[in-house]
């Protein structure tokens, strides 16, 4: 951006200071600071994790125990289970609705709405986000969407029932189950609200990092941070206006008629009227934001993780170029191997060798940011903060999770463990738990900035080994479940004798899951408490290179009181020899004689 440009751009915000006495609502709920609506996304995200995280649990005791009576299902699903036992048909929406608030509003939101807002103006060096209106409008799309969400619970029939992935026929015909009907519309109105709240994010941060960095900070001297959130932006542009076309076309085959999904339908020996349609063109358009999901998760939490790793390891980061053309690799080729959710649908042979071996590409990029984790952790002089154990965490399950996706990438060998759950444990390891370390890492890395305060570090270390324990304990025993063959998503398996040896394997994983889910109260009570009692902090806690730790500890409108900070240097010169200290923030000049820095 030009100097003239750049002194527009903050005499704006001067004058908007100057004009503007901010009450609470304009501070704290229609804000359009984005240091706030980071607060917001944040706090949001949890407050939805609990209710997924209770989900889950609830799953998981039902599994354990089929049948048995439990006064905590009563409390908590009231007619959904009299006497305490769980009616079977709400099974199916504790799945649905687990999975798609996970993804969606906890992960996305929370890795890509939180820290997007937060990091991007802080990092580049802007005053705020391009347009802090929009960056408004898409937080509270984001709340409205998450509202009715958890409102389709209270409906008559049930929340939708037709699992995460909404296949049609079971989410075209209202008549095909309870949750089918209004609850069903209620979660396509949701996703469609959410993905034009993510859409306008993505535009917002996109523009962001392209017009509004500080001089100097050219785009390869942006922390990896910011290229993980630049890129993950990008794939939200590219592939979440397919899933709202899906959406679209669905809500027309079940309030207008059409049959775009729907053909040679029967039901209770009657021949409907629908012809003509596929439900595989439903999985395609599906799949092809659906995979790419998975990295629109993912790459943000990588992206914390290099930053983490760099800064506690007191060394620069290994490969920074490599990073970045992974970083690219992996958003390509995420939305080229959507296929292999498919391997069983009758695909051609051929294709499905294609979409083989565009899969088994991806674990290329993948492998070179795992090895440029371990080798900047190598010889480091590691500091082990919780922030910097999640971060290690989150290299440990993308390459345990990532490994099994060899093994589902393959065709002729998906087949044998498809829909079993053996691909919950894959992908629960590899996206959701690796995803949430990211999550928990960066809170308690830059918690201090958000809040200015420190998260209690004994209690950081209790979450993070707790929660360590438990995840593997989940998700380890059920790739051998899903080995031995147990499919996913049955409300009970005491039908099949074949099954009856595994039962206690599946109470073994209930007792982690609880214990798991138990100690993210620790997080949870040291999360709100900091917030108002933690230790004050001072201004570079973790003594980062990077530019939102120059600006003020009191949040102010504009981030920085007076010029921006200029930018000499890459976001890595940790332990650089010749200096006193070791770390040089990106706004220290280069000494005379010292060479500007090639990487």
């Amino acid at each position: 951006m030009s100097e003239h440009a750049n002194n527009m751009h903050d005499h704006d915000h001067d004058d908007h200071g100057h004009h503007h006495k901010e009450t609470f609502i304009t501070k704290y709920i229609f804000s359009q600071d984005h240091k706030m609506i980071a607060k917001q996304y944040l706090i949001t995200g949890i407050i939805m994790g609990i209710i997924g995280i209770g989900m889950s649990l609830l799953m998981r005791l039902q599994i354990a125990y089929p049948g048995e009576p439990s006064a905590i299902m009563e409390f908590f699903l009231g007619r959904w289970a009299e006497d305490g036992i769980m009616d079977p048909n709400i099974y199916l929406a504790l799945v649905t609705i687990h999975g798609t608030i996970m993804v969606f509003f906890v992960l996305t939101a929370g890795l890509s709405g939180t820290f997007s807002n937060l990091l991007i103006p802080l990092q580049i060096g802007a005053r705020d986000m391009a347009s802090g209106f929009l960056n408004m409008i898409s937080y509270w799309l984001f709340f409205t969407s998450s509202v009715i969400m958890v409102a389709s619970f209270f409906v008559a029939k049930g929340p939708a029932a037709a699992g995460w992935t909404v296949y049609p026929p079971l989410s075209a015909l209202e008549e095909a189950q309870g949750g089918s009907g209004l609850g069903m519309t209620l979660w396509l109105v949701s996703m469609a609200i959410f993905i034009a709240s993510s859409l306008l994010g993505s535009l917002n941060y996109i523009v962001t990092v392209l017009n509004l960095r500080t001089k100097g900070m050219s785009m390869t001297r942006l922390p990896l941070t910011i290229w993980a959130f630049f890129v993950t932006a990008i794939i939200g542009v590219v592939s979440f206006p397919v899933l709202l076309s899906a959406a679209l076309l669905l809500i027309m085959d079940r309030s207008f008629g059409t049959s775009f999904f729907l053909s040679d339908i029967f039901l209770k020996g009657e021949v409907l009227h629908y012809q003509g349609g596929s439900p595989v063109l439903f999985e395609h358009l599906f799949w092809f934001l659906g995979h790419p999901e998975v990295y629109i998760v993912l790459l943000p939490a990588l992206g914390i993780t290099s930053e983490i790793i760099s800064t506690n390891s007191r060394k620069p980061i290994f490969g920074y170029r490599a990073m970045v053309a992974s970083i690219l690799a992996i958003a390509f080729l995420s939305t080229i191997v959507w296929g292999h959710h498919m391997f069983i649908s009758g695909m051609n042979p051929f294709l499905g060798s294609v979409f083989t071996f565009t899969t088994l590409l991806i674990a290329i990029p993948s492998a070179v940011k795992a090895f440029n984790y371990i080798t900047t952790l190598w010889k480091g002089n590691l500091q082990m903060n919780p922030g910097m154990l999640f971060s290690i965490g989150l290299v440990s399950t993308f390459i345990t999770g990532g490994l099994t996706g060899i093994i589902l990438g393959d065709s002729a060998l998906d087949i044998n463990v498809h829909d079993t759950y053996f691909v919950v444990a894959h992908f629960h390891l590899v996206m959701g738990i690796s995803a949430l370390y990211g999550l928990f890492a960066g809170v308690y890395h830059w918690f201090p900035k958000m809040f200015g305060r420190m998260m209690n570090k004994n209690m950081g270390y209790v979450h993070f080994w707790t929660t360590a324990i438990a995840a593997y304990g989940v998700f380890f025993p059920m790739h051998f479940i899903g080995m031995a063959g147990l499919p996913r998503r049955y409300y009970e398996n005491t039908a099949f004798p074949l099954f009856d040896d595994l039962q206690d394997v599946n109470v073994i994983i209930t007792m982690f899951a609880i214990f798991g889910g138990l100690f993210q109260l620790v997080f949870l009570f040291n999360f709100v408490h900091s917030i108002f009692y933690g230790k004050r902090t001072v201004q570079n806690p973790w003594r980062s290179n990077t530019l939102e730790w120059t600006a003020p500890i009191e949040h102010m409108h504009g981030n920085w009181p007076g010029a921006i900070p200029h930018v000499y240097r890459w976001a890595y010169d940790y332990s650089k020899p010749g200096h006193d200290q070791d770390f040089v923030p990106q706004n220290i000049p280069l000494k005379d004689g010292e060479e500007e820095l090639q990487h």
